[in-house]
């Protein structure tokens, strides 16, 4: 089958604030300052496409220069330095930034394609400096309705979907990506699964990955912050609402978007009893 090996590498697992996250001093984070443990980058990933040497970047995230070297490196030079296109789900900082890097300031770049939703659309049309990366044509905006697909070349399209979530400039995306080989599901930010209009579990079983929002373990993590302000799914209760369904489904959900203080970044314990349970994390310089 044509462009069979379509695949996606993962750039970056981690919340908006990367890992290490500023202003922590707690040991969560003094392992990467340290030396003991690994930096993640902002969550992120490039999905390829062998046959033709395209490609395109989920999210552009703070860390995209780094990210962007990463995958080059990743690939062994074999793809083009800027993706073919950028897919953005909403306008919080570890999600779209990155855009700042391609403006006349660092790389001023040309045209490249940047897939939003058309409020997404109009936050960047509209307040600076974002507005001047469009004046000056650095990036071209490619509008995307709500349950429309984009097809990128013959055999890849994009499907995307609306889902509730901290909506203050922009409505928020999750996507699904089609292959001729795989389908994928990525919604790294969402309130909670019950609000969405969709059910989860049908979601995760039409796809072959999911790569779910894993913001926060559990409810204990932020000791003194409400977690109402930030809501999220967390990890424990994705496992319990999935615990009902078969070994197959589960094993198709790898959790990213982890905050520092998520131990899915550096308790072994815990992975192996996520792990256990059948369920995946997602890994920076893996292929999926």
């Amino acid at each position: 089958m044509a462009n069979a090996q379509s695949s996606i590498l993962i750039l970056g697992t981690a919340q908006d604030g990367g890992y290490p996250h500023i202003g922590c001093q707690k040991q969560c984070c003094q392992r990467v300052w340290n030396g003991t443990s690994e930096r993640r980058y902002v969550v992120s990933f490039a999905l390829i496409d062998p046959e033709t040497k395209h490609w395109w970047m989920f999210e552009a995230t703070p860390d995209i220069k780094e990210q962007l070297q990463y995958f080059n490196k990743l690939t062994n030079g074999a793809y083009k330095y800027l993706p073919d296109g950028i897919f953005l789900t909403h306008a919080h900082m570890g999600h779209y930034t990155g855009l700042m890097q391609l403006g006349r300031e660092a790389l001023g770049t040309k045209g490249v394609k940047v897939y939003t939703l058309p409020k997404m659309r109009h936050f960047l049309e509209n307040n600076g400096p974002w507005d001047q990366l469009i004046k000056l044509h650095n990036i071209d905006i490619q509008t995307i309705k709500p349950n429309s697909i984009t097809g990128l070349g013959e055999h890849i399209k994009v499907l995307a979907r609306t889902v509730p979530h901290r909506d203050e400039y922009s409505e928020t995306a999750g996507f699904t990506i089609i292959t001729p080989g795989k389908r994928y599901l990525f919604i790294p930010d969402i309130n909670k699964w019950d609000k969405w209009d969709r059910d989860i579990i049908n979601e995760v079983k039409d796809v072959d990955i999911a790569l779910l929002d894993a913001t926060f373990y559990d409810e204990t993590e932020l000791p003194g912050r409400r977690m109402e302000e930030v809501p999220h799914p967390f990890v424990e209760e994705t496992m319990q609402l999935f615990n009902r369904t078969d070994k197959v489904t589960k094993a198709k959900i790898y959790f990213i978007h982890f905050n520092h203080t998520n131990p899915l970044l550096w308790d072994t314990g815990i992975q192996t009893e996520l792990g256990n349970a059948g369920f995946n994390c997602a890994k920076q310089g893996t292929k999926l």
